[in-house]
């Protein structure tokens, strides 16, 4: 009994060793099947794409062939129609057409380098291509010189030459070498695919022993319910796994997501140092300025100390040449005055609106600041043929654009010559000049006599931090910033140069049939004679004593009551104890606290009483916010303009509902 128990247990054990033994046969064997077919299908498949490939390389290496000589015939068919009619514009398409062609032997050159057996052929043909283009460009050179006849006899011999006959030759041998080579590639291909097929036939074979493994192992499918217990413990296991791998996902998306908003960082305080790049740029040019400008406001401050001398000595004897003195001072003070005012727009970083523009106003406004640009040294002329037509820009802008354009002719004149800067009408037909429309266009055209370009840098000069200039001496950002500008304005630039003969820069800006719109903030109503006004109380807030005694002395010639406050910390105090002040009068730029600042800080009982902000400087007139819709005149200011100022701000403080709209 004992030895039948014994004899069954072993039975029972051996059949559960076989029944987790023979799946796991089935399996390796099965697997070992498939490694093997995938492998040689692998193998199979590698020949056929690497055939393929080869056979595209040689249909690649025919085509450039096929395209080069075309285009090598279409470069000498232009050279011939340039060579006849001498046009200038067709010989640019020549030298466009043959730098093609180089372009496409280029790429020739590079599809061949594996191949040795044309590795020489392409050599041989490049050297030829060379000496042809040494032969064109010289008949091109003659022709460009109006060496017609000349031009022409060389282009009849080169017709002949053994170049062109080499060239031929070694693209036939080019083609032909690679045709064979096609043929046995073509062939692979056909090989390769044969034996693609044969795998295939295998592996629908392998398939169907797959199906019969797949039947026979379901008979072992009743062990799977002894394996329950284990794969419900793997899914938890796998779910624990899935919830860390989930936290991994969570902190790599933070992470991610901290990058982004570094980077997003980054890219703010690139576009701000650009910002800064082009302000720098800017002040660059205004530091150009500073001798000139020395110079104007030492002649017009010896107009106005010199008139104002001789106006105390004739006050008694001779009152009318007194007068007239005092009137030269005057004039003297208004062109310093109009002076700093156009600097400081000039430096001014702020973006404008456009508006319609006048180019001869505009040229004739800028001549003062050119001429103390670029020096005494070179000549400027000015042919205004706008008659009339305007544009619509950034005028600030455009100033800028011309300036810079100035500054590039004086480097390249070093300093002497002559510039011409012209505005003329023109009526373009779509596409006659880049991307422009067709209609009405404004070219303005700067030009001087300096040392001109070659075309390589031509061909680069409206690229970013493209400069010629020394270290130091220029940003590369100039001409960019004028292509960037005058595209906004949907208009083009071009430029014309050559080594030696100078340089042309024409802008071509559409045609604007809106009023002019850019001296509206001029045309205020300080310009009219000063309203009669009561007598008012003036708090007047200046931290200047100089500027503080003018301002009162000039308020109690109109009729005021002013009451000087040395500090803006003070006004609130005046206030308090000055009941009846009926107006304020401020700086906009004090220690301390400006202008705006103290206004916003006073007790709401004072909130009531208007103000009029006075400033110097260009800019502060930008910040409307700051000001709150209060009146802001800018200095210098005349007498007129001051009583103007107080009447109209008076007047809006009894009829809120009006606008101020002061500068």
């Amino acid at each position: 009994m004992a030895d039948s128990d014994y004899q069954d247990e072993r039975d029972k054990t051996g059949r559960v060793v076989m029944r987790r033994a023979l799946p796991l046969l089935l399996a390796a064997l099965l697997i070992g099947a498939l490694g093997a077919l995938v492998y040689t299908a692998s193998n199979a498949s590698d020949d056929h794409q690497r055939a393929l490939a080869e056979q595209q390389s040689s249909f690649e290496v025919i085509a450039l062939a096929r395209g080069f000589e075309a285009r090598t015939a279409r470069a000498e068919v232009t050279l011939a129609r340039y060579v006849i009619s001498l046009d200038p514009d067709t010989g640019r398409l020549f030298q466009d057409q043959w730098r093609g062609a180089a372009s496409q032997l280029k790429t020739l050159a590079y599809a061949t380098r594996g191949s040795g057996w044309q590795r020489g052929n392409v050599a041989a043909l490049q050297y030829a291509f060379t000496e042809r283009g040494k032969t064109l460009s010289e008949i091109g050179l003659r022709t460009t010189y109006d060496q017609k006849m000349a031009a022409l006899a060389r282009f009849h011999q080169a017709g002949k030459s053994q170049d062109l006959r080499r060239i031929t030759a070694l693209l036939d041998l080019v083609i032909t070498a690679e045709n064979a080579r096609l043929r046995e590639r073509s062939l692979a291909v056909t090989l390769a695919g044969d034996r693609n097929a044969s795998f295939g036939k295998t592996s629908q074979l392998v398939g169907l022993a797959l199906l019969v493994c797949i039947l026979f192992a379901a008979w072992f499918a009743n062990m799977a319910y002894r394996e329950r217990r284990h794969a419900r413990r793997q899914a938890e296991f796998e779910g624990e796994r899935a919830d860390r791998l989930e936290d991994a996902v969570r902190a790599r998306t933070a992470e991610l997501s901290e990058a982004y908003e570094q980077v997003k960082r980054e890219s703010t305080e690139r576009l701000a140092a650009e910002d800064n790049l082009r302000q720098m740029q800017k002040m660059d040019a205004v530091g150009q300025l500073t001798g000139g400008i020395a110079h104007d406001f030492n002649n017009m401050l010896a107009v106005v100390v010199g008139g104002l001398e001789l106006a105390k000595r004739k006050l008694h004897l001779k009152p009318e040449e007194a007068v007239r003195h005092l009137d030269n001072a005057m004039d003297g003070a208004n062109r310093a005055s109009a002076l700093t005012r156009r600097l400081l727009a000039f430096a001014r970083s702020e973006p404008l609106l456009p508006s319609a523009v006048d180019p001869d106003t505009l040229l004739s406004g800028m001549a003062d600041l050119i001429d103390r640009t670029i020096g005494d040294q070179i000549t400027v002329g000015f042919a205004q043929e706008a008659q009339g037509w305007r544009i619509f820009v950034d005028q600030h802008q455009m100033e800028n654009a011309i300036l810079n354009l100035c500054v590039n002719a004086r480097d390249a004149m070093e300093g002497r010559g002559r510039l011409m800067l012209a505005t003329g009408q023109v009526r373009l037909k779509v596409g006659e000049i880049g991307e422009c429309a067709a209609g009405d266009y404004i070219a303005l055209s700067v030009t001087d006599d300096g040392c001109g370009m070659t075309p390589e840098v031509l061909a680069r000069v409206f690229e970013p931090f493209f400069t010629t200039k020394p270290v130091g001496k220029g940003t590369g950002l100039g001409l960019s910033q004028i292509f960037g500008f005058v595209r906004q304005s949907e208009g083009e630039i071009r430029i014309e140069s050559e080594p030696g003969k100078g340089s042309s820069v024409h802008i071509y800006l559409p045609r604007s049939i809106e009023a002019v719109a850019g001296d509206a903030a001029e045309a205020i109503a300080f310009a009219r004679a000063p309203v009669e006004q009561p007598p008012t109380r003036i708090l007047v807030v200046e931290d200047d004593p100089r500027v503080l005694n003018q301002t009162m002395a000039a308020l109690s010639e109109l009729g005021h009551l002013p009451i000087a406050c040395d500090h803006p910390a003070k006004a609130e105090k005046l206030l308090a104890h000055n009941g009846d002040i009926g107006l304020i009068i401020s700086d906009v730029l004090m220690p301390e606290m400006t202008g705006p600042e103290m206004v916003k800080a006073l007790p709401a009982r004072f909130r009531h009483l208007p103000v009029l902000f006075v400033t110097g400087y260009a800019g502060d007139t930008n910040d409307s916010a700051d000001f709150e819709g209060h009146a802001v005149l800018r200095k210098p200011y005349t007498l007129a303009a001051l009583g103007q100022a107080l009447a109209v701000t008076l007047s809006e403080s009894r009829h809120p509902g009006t606008a101020a709209a002061a500068e």
